[in-house]
């Protein structure tokens, strides 16, 4: 057995989900671009991926790559198995051994610090309601470790919280704390001081490993304690991420590799090592030396990240090969998709995320997830399951405020999607499915299982040693059809080959879809010899079995049972019946109205399969429940056999019905005594959904305060306690063109807006300022020379940085003046390629001449800030990213409860005449019922006259930024926690216009979503500080 897989003695189990309950034996058996298979390539990583699968055929063939001494080495050897320090957590060539029985690991990709703590039992109740069993989350070292050697896990950013969450809802965990990890973060979650590393990141250079030995000793001994053996829910560690481009001589480098590993290990962790190369390429894989990891993993996002033609697939995207590229890099581990595309990032002037929801829909689940399963996928993770918010600046300068991915699971925690339920048909049919962990993955082939080439079928070929049936992966021959394709099966079972459908009529195959055909398939003792209506579950109870079954629109499929009973229709008359000898063959095409078929104590429920989706398989014990009509079913569980009690949520009026569970006597739901009826097929029970009355305020009537926040510009305002611009850096990727370093995190500021203050004293004969900045994508900055105005870069897509020319007018010699710069930084880029240290990419000022004549310039003294105290950031609670330099931000006054006595009345919807920055702050009160999930958004509408940036303040929180001007996003939601439902909010809009001309906000809304009444738990406020007078703010 490889990996140390071994048999062990049951234990008890905190963690079931989708280990079958039927235990079985062991088998014997970013993000950024760079190198290529030897191209020194620096480019997007998702467009490296792309242009990397054209040399996979090249990669299997030659069975090579090339190491750091420019020599060629073969294919990991046969790998040793390796002694393993725990024997919880095992495997071999097919899948995960958790306490000796095989687990097929479905999960989903979660980041805990792109929500609130509050609301962490929520998000994994709705993922556990899919079918999942298993999460995987990074940690952003940025957020923990403010300056050097200070890491502070605490508050919104304690892990703890999160660890114990999933273990409430019974979800393992897959632990990725990097140190480097990109997830659209910025500098990939690297802190801004590692800017300052005098050595190349991502590599063995002795500086830059010190720096990252403390940040995984005190996250690693965190995650440690929460591993499966502490009896927590960590089964899984990936160190580093997608470890896959790099810089020659020093790429790939398992002795950095294994670096990184030793660090885990001393840190405490025992489960297997995991990787995510960005690309099947076969880095760090078991067999390969140092740095070989436990268990080989790979990432792809085969559609890439365009959102702007939703309804186009590219050609090549479908990999066909995985299965065989697996078995010559990793044979003796699961196959493993550590990242598959769940959705998409946006850029900042991008289509928005509904787009990349319609581009990544329930079609593109089941073609390219079915496909997976046709590899034989085994540890599968799907990015993201739920994406979140990137408030407080966490984000990268490639995207905005919104990260909702065009996830299952909105940004404002909706299950509405259709991709959301057909995920949950797919992980459903996982778990009641264990003979699909053991199938052997056949060839992709045509005109072999059926009659028309159009159509690709894959056999997954069960194990006959332990009774296992097959599986077939049907999908269209170019799965970019949109067409419907009649077509015939014709599939090796254990009556032999079998012609399908064998009553009447045809199958049918309807554009984008795929299907997963059984053949000898065991529903709790009776056998299907074949079925082409998919699974969606089956459940033993105490007198019957229940088998649900689904089907597309527009579909013939036939089931064929083997028993000596007759089949008896119970519901429906539109089902075709043969029943002779031991063999119930039945056809029906698909209505809208529910067929319900008895086979002896199997009892046969056939929907279409958007009914399918109002289906909820919670688990109640040694059993499941089976539910049909809730929003969401959250949990349940059953008492003494004979009361179930269901926590649910609901959208409207709702039958509820139940199937299987005969002779309960009462069924609760979210507290309440439900009558219901028996008819001894389902139970049912109505639900009324009662609309409740909201009263939301109306930001334009609120009484709002107003403040300048630019008192730069006034001869008055003192900037003596502003750090001087006195540093040279030694940035090892931008050269220093200034005669002191201009770059903001020399000097500790590496988020927000950035402030500089540039003194000097007139010649007389200054005639323009050349400047160049930079602050990433879509940034923007503006000039004053005193309080002139000079002018803007308003700030584009995709640029992110920016050279200008601004005429100066006469100046008196002899005298003092001061120029005022502001840049918008947008966060830092990430580090994909290693080597090139792209993530030090500075923000601030690149170049400047204050040109006097040709031949002399005019010298000029600088000091900047960006958040007050930078690294030693004077707001904890809200940690070290949330706040940038403005004047405002630097005295607090974004926070609950602000100094408003000496601000004065003004509405943000009035017109600003002239360039500068203002804050505006008002409060209002909510008074919202707490047994619904309503979801809240402010909504900012459209800016008329010149450019202007807006960054939205919520009870101190920062969770909007937006740039009309570039877009897309104008909603912002904000979830209860940081909005209090029950009692005052404050908010905030700091308004920087950008042009000499009036310049208008248009709208500014609160918005409600669809009330959901709820059975999930009280939400808990996160800890808001107020404000108070700050200590050294200047």
């Amino acid at each position: 057995m490889k990996g140390g897989a071994a048999h062990i003695r049951d234990q008890s189990e905190s963690l079931p989900l989708l280990q079958h309950r039927k235990s079985l034996p062991p088998s014997k058996e970013g993000k950024n671009g760079g190198q290529c298979l030897g191209l020194s390539l620096i480019i997007s990583k998702r467009l490296a991926i792309w242009l990397c699968t054209l040399t996979l055929l090249a990669t299997f063939a030659l069975l090579s790559r090339q190491d750091h001494d420019g020599a060629y080495y073969t294919v990991p050897q046969a790998e040793q198995p390796k002694e393993q320090p725990q024997n919880i957590v095992t495997w071999d060539e097919r899948s995960l051994f958790i306490r000796g029985q095989r687990v097929m690991v479905m999960s989903g990709e979660l980041h805990p610090w792109r929500l609130v703590p509050s609301l962490y039992d929520d998000v994994f109740q709705k993922i556990k309601a899919l079918g999942f069993n298993c999460v995987s989350f990074y940690v952003m070292w940025a957020l923990v470790e403010p300056a050097p050697g200070n890491f502070t896990a605490t508050g919104v950013f304690a892990y703890e919280p999160f660890l114990e969450a999933a273990s409430r809802a019974g979800i393992y965990l897959i632990a990725r704390p990097g140190p480097y990890i990109n997830a659209e973060v910025s500098f990939g979650g690297y802190p801004g001081w590692m800017q300052r590393v005098n050595g190349q990141l991502r590599t063995r250079n002795p500086e830059y490993l010190a720096a990252t030995d403390n940040y995984i000793a005190q996250i690693g001994a965190i995650i440690a304690k929460a591993q499966i053996t502490n009896d927590g829910p960590v089964i899984l560690y990936q160190p580093e991420n997608e470890y896959t481009w790099g810089v020659p001589p020093r790429f790939p480098d398992g002795e950095y590799m294994q670096y990184v590993e030793d660090q885990a290990r001393k840190a405490g962790i025992v489960v297997p090592i995991i990787s995510n190369d960005a690309a099947p390429l076969g880095h760090n894989a078991p067999g390969t030396g140092a740095g070989e990891v436990d268990i080989y993993g790979h990432d792809d996002y085969p559609l890439k990240f365009d959102c702007s033609n939703p309804t186009s697939w590219p050609k090549g995207a479908l990999n066909g090969l995985y299965h065989s590229i697996h078995e010559v890099q990793s044979p003796s581990t699961p196959f493993s998709i550590l990242e598959f595309q769940g959705g998409a990032f946006d850029p900042w002037g991008g289509p928005g995320f509904e787009n990349c929801a319609l581009l990544l829909n329930e079609e593109f689940e089941r073609v390219f997830y079915k496909n997976n399963l046709a590899a034989g996928v085994t540890i599968f993770n799907i990015y993201m399951v739920y994406g979140g918010t990137n408030w407080g600046n966490i984000g990268h300068p490639g995207g905005y405020t919104s990260y909702d991915y065009g996830s299952p699971i909105k940004e404002d925690f909706t299950v509405g999607r259709k991709k959301y339920s057909e995920l949950k048909l797919l992980a459903q049919w996982l778990q009641m499915s264990p003979g699909y962990l053991t199938a052997k993955p056949g060839l992709a082939e045509v005109l072999t299982y059926c009659n028309d080439a159009a159509i690709t079928v894959t056999r997954l070929k069960g194990d006959s040693t332990i009774g296992g049936g097959s599986f077939f992966i049907i999908r269209h021959s170019d799965y970019t059809s949109t067409v419907s394709t009649n077509y015939k099966l014709e599939l090796p079972t254990s009556r032999g080959k079998v012609s399908i459908p064998a009553l009447y009529g045809s199958l049918t195959l309807n554009g984008r879809d795929s299907k997963i055909a059984v053949t000898d398939y065991d529903v709790h003792g009776s056998t299907l010899i074949y079925s082409t209506a998919e699974i969606l579950t089956h459940q033993k109870y105490t007198d019957r079995v229940v088998l649900v079954v689904y089907t597309g629109p527009g579909e013939t499929n036939e089931l064929a049972i083997k028993t000596t009973h007759k089949p008896k229709i119970l519901v429906g008359d539109a089902v075709a019946v043969h029943h002779a000898g031991d063999l119930a063959i039945m056809t029906w095409d698909t209505s809208g109205e529910r067929k319900v078929i008895r086979v002896g104590n199997l009892f046969i429920f056939a929907t279409d399969r958007d009914s399918a989706y109002r289906y909820w398989v919670p688990s109640i014990g040694k059993t499941s429940a089976i539910i049909l009509g809730p929003y969401l079913v959250r949990n349940a569980s059953l008492h003494d056999y004979r009361t179930l009690s269901i926590q649910a949520d609901f959208t409207e009026n709702t039958t509820v019905e139940i199937l299987g569970l005969s002779h309960l006597k009462s069924v609760i739901v979210n507290g309440v005594d439900t009558p219901f009826r028996d008819n001894n097929i389902t139970i049912s029970l109505d639900i009324h959904y009662k609309s409740p009355q909201l009263k939301i305020p109306v930001l334009a009537s609120l009484k709002w305060r107003a403040a300048d926040s630019l008192p730069e510009l006034h001869s008055s305002y003192d900037d003596s306690q502003w750090p001087s611009a006195d540093l040279s850096s030694n940035n090892t990727y931008q050269h220093q063109w200034t005669p002191t370093s201009l770059f903001a995190s020399d000097y500790g500021f590496h988020a927000g807006v950035l402030v500089f203050r540039g003194h000097f004293v007139a010649q007389g004969t200054e005639e323009s300022f050349d400047i160049q900045t930079q602050g990433g994508t879509a940034y923007g900055h503006t000039v004053w020379l005193n309080n002139t105005f000079l002018g803007s870069e308003i700030g584009k897509a995709g640029v992110s940085n920016a050279r200008a020319t601004y005429r100066i007018p006469d100046l008196l010699p002899g005298k003092p003046y001061v120029l005022t710069v502001i840049v918008d930084n947008m966060g830092l880029d990430e580090n994909g390629v290693a080597g090139v240290d792209s993530g030090k990419a500075p923000r601030g000022i690149l170049r400047y001449n204050l040109k006097s004549s040709w031949f002399r310039s005019t010298p000029i003294d600088w000091k900047l800030t960006g958040n007050l105290h930078g690294e030693d950031s004077v707001d904890r609670s809200r940690g070290p990213l949330n706040e940038g330099g403005l004047f405002a931000e630097r005295q607090g006054w974004h926070l609950p409860k602000p100094p408003i006595g000496a601000f004065r009345k003004r509405s943000p919807l009035e017109p600003i005449s002239e360039p500068g920055v203002w804050i505006f702050t008002s409060s209002f009160d909510l008074d919202l019922p707490s047994d619904y999930e309503i979801p809240l958004s402010f909504v900012l509408g459209g800016v008329t006259g010149g450019a202007a940036r807006i960054q939205l303040y919520v009870n101190g929180w920062q969770y909007g930024k937006y740039i009309s001007h570039i877009g897309p996003q104008t909603r912002f939601p904000v979830p209860e926690g940081i909005l209090n439902y029950h009692g005052e909010n404050w908010i905030a809009l700091l308004i920087w216009t950008m042009e000499d001309q009036t310049t208008q906000l248009e709208d500014f809304r609160l918005e409600r979503g669809l009330p959901v009444y709820s059975g999930r738990s009280a939400v808990k406020l996160v800890d808001s500080p107020s404000w108070k007078r700050r200590d050294g703010a200047y």
